[in-house]
């Protein structure tokens, strides 16, 4: 296959299973937070945030490393997952302990502890399978890391029915969530054994060295991220209590569902990436560009609808008790938005090898949160918490974009983005003027994103645009 078909095919085969488990999980977050109510519910998000704070600490940046340098040399593999295994179970309880000594330091309730150890374990689950999936992902065989998301998201939902049925509290809601994860995990270790190896443990101190110094700055800006994800959720606890948690997680996690497709589309091409970064600056700098236009021509539409929709969303998926819930996923929506650029640019630093750089502005980013949380949340509650999020997440576009053309990854954005920026524009007239003729919300939205759709083919499409798009119709539908 073409460079345009491979991404096709990776992209078809992750989105539509991506899809798949993102409306089997997003199901299983309806029920839970319509059962728990805001309270509960804030408990359960609080201990996710601890969790997936802390978790960064059983990978930092392995996971991402064994993709970028296996994709350019798959017999390293075996070497890769079997010196893996040994590092990653000693990082796991180095992780276990730090998380049992935070919560003995701060006090935390007991329910708030069970919750996060059965959430901390579950993370532990997830963390072993994306292992395996590195290597599935270098091998291009995205629909095992595919069916995995699945199995994991129709364990999940399932487990919740049951536990909602039996009337479970937050902590089996959180034990429902271990075991579909455990069960995940399973998979994805059967199916390396039966496509890839059995993996062989290894000791090489020579070589854990050298890939833990190429991995640390990896995993120092994936806790950064995790930090600036989740310090909002962990600051709102202490400042506001866990209603206010409550209703800002049920806002973020449906704008962090949003970001589903450019997380799929760059773990569909990074392999690509890696590759020709090394072979070809052109084809490299031509992928970068293409993913650029299409990820922001797709976040536009996206969060203008949602920005529309955004309380018949809350309401349908929470129920009326998640008041505020609306108005904060108005503004995070946007943050989510620029992630579809951001996410490119990020890939784009650990493709070229840049990931100190990278790390030192992940810094810079985190406590430019944390600065704006603390004047922001006193006064404001989860939405000064959402302003401050979507403020760091332009001041981290602009700088990214900023390092990149000093680095000679230049490319023409004007271009590139300015026949989405007037086709939306144009759509935006039209949603306007209907919604100041008391036309439908549905209507109007229809009518809008299929004026953008028809500008946007006529006016930003290539050959190997639309060439794109049918290939992943038909890898996607046709077979």
């Amino acid at each position: 296959m073409n460079t345009v078909q491979r991404i096709a095919k990776n992209f078809g085969v992750l989105f539509t299973a991506n899809m798949v488990g993102g409306i089997l999980r997003f199901l299983c977050l309806m029920y839970a937070a319509r059962y728990l109510g805001p309270g509960n519910f804030g408990v359960l998000s609080l201990a996710l945030a601890y969790a997936e704070i802390f978790i960064v600490f059983s990978d930092i940046g392995l996971n991402t490393l064994t993709t970028r340098e296996v994709a350019k040399d798959r017999s390293l593999a075996d070497k890769y997952i079997g010196n893996l295994v040994v590092i990653k179970l000693i990082l796991i309880i180095c992780t276990l302990g730090l998380i049992a000594l935070t919560m003995h330091f701060l006090k935390s309730p007991p329910l708030t502890q069970r919750v996060v150890y059965l959430v901390a374990l579950s993370s532990m689950c997830v963390t072993f399978r994306k292992m395996f999936n590195a290597v599935f992902c270098a091998f291009e065989k995205m629909e095992y890391v595919s069916c995995g998301e699945v199995v994991s998201g129709m364990l999940s939902l399932v487990g919740t029915l049951v536990a909602v049925k039996q009337q479970f509290d937050v902590v089996g809601i959180a034990l429902v969530y271990f075991g579909a994860n455990l069960f995940a995990l399973g998979y994805a270790f059967a199916v390396f054994l039966w496509r890839v190896a059995m993996p062989k443990i290894k000791i090489d101190w020579e070589f854990w060295l050298q890939i833990l110094q190429q991995a640390w700055p990896l995993g120092g800006m994936a806790l950064c991220i995790m930090i600036y994800f989740r310090i909002d959720t962990v600051m709102l606890s202490f400042m506001k209590g866990d209603m206010a948690v409550g209703t800002y997680s049920a806002a973020y996690r449906l704008s962090e569902a949003a970001t589903v497709v450019p997380s799929v589309f760059m773990s569909s091409v990074f392999p690509l990436m890696a590759k020709y970064h090394e072979d070809s600056q052109k084809s490299f700098i031509k992928i970068y560009g293409k993913a650029v236009k299409y990820l922001f021509s797709l976040a536009l539409p996206m969060a203008l609808v949602v920005t529309f929709f955004s309380k018949s969303i809350v309401n349908l998926i929470y129920g009326p008790n998640f008041i505020g819930t609306d108005v904060t996923l108005r503004m995070l929506i946007w943050a989510s938005a620029i992630m579809y650029v951001t996410m490119i640019l990020g890939t784009i630093f650990v493709t070229a090898n840049r990931q100190m750089m990278n790390f030192r502005l992940a810094i810079i980013v985190v406590l430019l949160n944390i600065t704006l949380n603390l004047f922001l949340i006193p006064a404001y509650s989860y939405v000064g918490a959402a302003v401050s999020t979507v403020a760091t997440e332009a001041f981290g576009l602009l700088v990214g974009i900023f390092f990149l053309h000093r680095w000679g990854y230049k490319l023409d954005l004007l271009k590139i983005c300015l026949p989405s920026l007037f086709s939306f524009c144009i759509a935006g007239v039209v949603a306007f003027i209907f919604v100041s003729m008391g036309v439908p919300y549905l209507i109007m939205s229809l009518v809008a994103i299929a004026i953008y759709g028809v500008l946007l083919y006529r006016m930003a499409m290539d050959e190997d645009d639309k060439r794109l798009i049918r290939d992943i119709f038909h890898f996607s539908y046709g077979r």
